[in-house]
């Protein structure tokens, strides 16, 4: 492997098919989720892919039985407590979401257990995007205490319609494979059997293609991505000033806790 790939631990880097660069988040015995490690890695690794001319596509998939649980407690943890946390949290997540978009390189996922957090961004902005029909998809920010940042309000009313997206937003539901691709969030749904294959496919197909014609095409249409910039970059604001009060403190022990949490009904907002 190339040296560009040598400083990546959490994120695991192998070649499937030629030219085809396959990501698996790896956080062992958590499901994969995202860790400061793995959060750094992830606003990285797709300038490394676009800059990268034996990469024609990456394709991200989670280790084990999950594609990723979200964020790991003892990161968000830090994002309260410490200011130089959030502000390098956020700056990660900015990237994370930026750098996806701008990537040259089509990305395709491949989703299966729970799809969450950080791993839910890069599953959804993929290019393709394919789930299993056991996949459990949650966007989890307002069960955490904290507005819906990350990819939500760049991509979700896009995919799938603003009545969709405020439901599942606003309620944190999970929504199954099957039912993710019924609404348009998800490009298509498999079997689990056949995730990782299907995945491969579509990779080795679009590394087989025009790669000019492929990566304008991509350019172009995440246009319609680009403009919702600052939209996006309001609810990445938002998610990060509420890390600062009292309601993801709450939602962190209940979690930890296994409970309902119980937050403050009144807001002057």
């Amino acid at each position: 492997m190339i040296d560009r790939y040598a400083r990546y631990e959490r994120l695991k880097l192998d070649w499937p098919a030629p030219r085809v660069l396959q990501i698996t988040l790896d956080t062992p015995g958590k499901l994969n989720a995202a860790d400061d490690a793995m959060h750094g890695e992830l606003s990285r690794i797709w300038r490394d892919i676009d800059e990268d001319p034996d990469v024609s596509v990456a394709m991200i998939r989670g280790a084990g039985k999950a594609f990723s649980a979200g964020g790991d407690m003892e990161m968000i943890d830090g994002i309260m407590d410490d200011f130089d946390t959030r502000a390098r949290t956020w700056k990660e997540a900015r990237d994370i979401v930026y750098n996806l978009i701008n990537c040259s390189k089509p990305v395709v996922s491949a989703m299966h257990g729970p799809a969450v957090g950080a791993g839910l961004v890069c599953g959804l902005l993929a290019d393709i995007s394919i789930a299993s029909k056991t996949a459990r998809i949650i966007d989890g920010h307002t069960r955490l205490g904290v507005a819906a940042g990350d990819h939500a309000a760049i991509i979700w009313p896009l995919l799938c319609g603003m009545a969709k997206a405020k439901y599942y937003l606003l309620l944190c539901e999970p929504l199954s494979g099957e039912e993710a691709e019924r609404i348009g969030l998800v490009s298509l749904c498999v079997e689990e059997d056949e995730l990782f294959d299907k995945a491969l496919d579509v990779a080795v197909k679009l590394s087989e293609g025009a790669p000019s014609a492929i990566r304008w095409t991509k350019y172009a249409l995440n246009n319609w991505l680009r403009t919702m910039g600052p939209t996006f970059d309001a609810s990445l604001a938002l998610e990060f000033l509420g890390f600062t009060g009292p309601e993801p403190r709450e939602g962190v022990a209940s979690l930890r806790e296994k409970r309902k949490p119980k937050f403050n009904p009144r807001s002057d907002l």
